[in-house]
């Protein structure tokens, strides 16, 4: 079993009350929160025991919510909206194929969403394959599997274009002071940067479902803009670009494949020789080694990490709380 969110854009009437109990949720679970504090360990409480126009149903989620965080609400007599939304064929598909779970109303830059938990049954692919994935900037993600095959997916030139150009608008419109202006162009340059993580880990999985691939390794991404060597002009762009976002697609289009998502330690992966083991600093982009082994160095981090053991990997948790406003219905 499989757990995935379902986002669908919804379009509601009153939009000002949805704020306004989202507003409410989050002063009741902060008052919570508070007192919880102040007593030095969570309370033991029902519904009864919250003072909020809230049903009793949400008043028990906002407990929940406060004791797992130490952080919406609907008017005691329930209020109902006319909502319309728009569900592709993919949402509609993945809401038929599984068993459904919380919902969460959200709101992101004024535009409004539901995000639905769905359970689906998941089928385990053979023990077969491994492949490895190591993420960069002048080649995006470059994959090595355990069947000898290669693959450099994404363009790193086309997206550092896409970024200057975005960045030389964004200070064109800073020195005449547009800034409802620079925020469009913030929000156009976040979805490009979606829109491009998503192709690429769907072609990773492809290839991993080719490959009868039953574990994907990456590498752990909490020191990486520390420890990826990259020049000056490069800088930027390193900070910018959403490795981790990518790393969360990769690991839900795999797990709905029935594929693990495991993170290893990435150390010396891109000096390491996949032949003899010794350890060489590679000259631009091509890794040498004394033994005779020579190959692009991104193809030898993405080896190496394919052989990385998983006894020390964490499996890839691909689901986080949603960013923005949110109220439980």
């Amino acid at each position: 079993m499989q757990t995935v969110t379902v986002q669908i854009r919804i379009y509601p009437s009153r939009p000002e009350l949805l704020r306004k109990h989202g507003a409410v949720y989050v002063a009741t679970v902060n008052s919570l929160t508070k007192q919880a504090e102040a007593l030095g360990s969570f309370p033991r409480l029902t519904s009864k025991n919250v003072e909020a126009e809230l049903p009793s149903a949400i008043r028990n989620q906002v407990i929940r919510d406060a004791r797992s965080i130490h952080t919406k609400t609907i008017d005691q007599r329930v209020q109902r909206l006319t909502v319309s939304a728009r569900i592709t064929e993919r949402e509609q598909r993945l809401l038929s194929s599984g068993k459904l779970g919380l919902l969460k109303v959200v709101e992101k830059s004024g535009k409004w969403f539901v995000q639905i938990s769905v359970n689906i049954p998941v089928e385990k692919t053979p023990v077969v394959g491994t492949m490895g994935v190591d993420l960069g900037l002048k080649v995006p993600a470059v994959v090595a599997t355990s069947t000898g095959k290669t693959r450099f997916i994404g363009n790193g030139r086309q997206n550092k274009y896409v970024r200057r150009k975005y960045q030389s608008r964004r200070r064109r419109l800073g020195k005449l002071k547009k800034l409802s202006a620079i925020r469009k162009q913030n929000n156009k340059e976040h979805r490009y940067i979606k829109d491009q993580n998503h192709k690429i880990s769907r072609s990773i999985v492809n290839m991993a479902i080719e490959e009868s691939v039953s574990v994907i390794k990456v590498e752990k991404l909490s020191n990486i803009r520390q420890t990826t060597r990259t020049s000056r002009k490069n800088a930027k762009h390193l900070h910018n670009w959403s490795f981790y976002q990518l790393q969360m697609f990769i690991a839900y289009k795999a797990a709905l494949a029935g594929i693990r998502v495991i993170e290893v330690n990435p150390a010396y992966t891109s000096q390491t020789c996949p032949k003899c083991e010794k350890r060489n600093h590679a000259k631009d982009r091509m890794y040498r080694c004394t033994c005779g082994f020579h190959a692009h160095r991104d193809r030898v981090g993405a080896i190496n990490i394919m052989r990385q053991p998983v006894a020390d990997g964490v499996a890839l948790s691909f689901l986080r709380k949603p960013l923005g406003n949110s109220l439980p219905a």
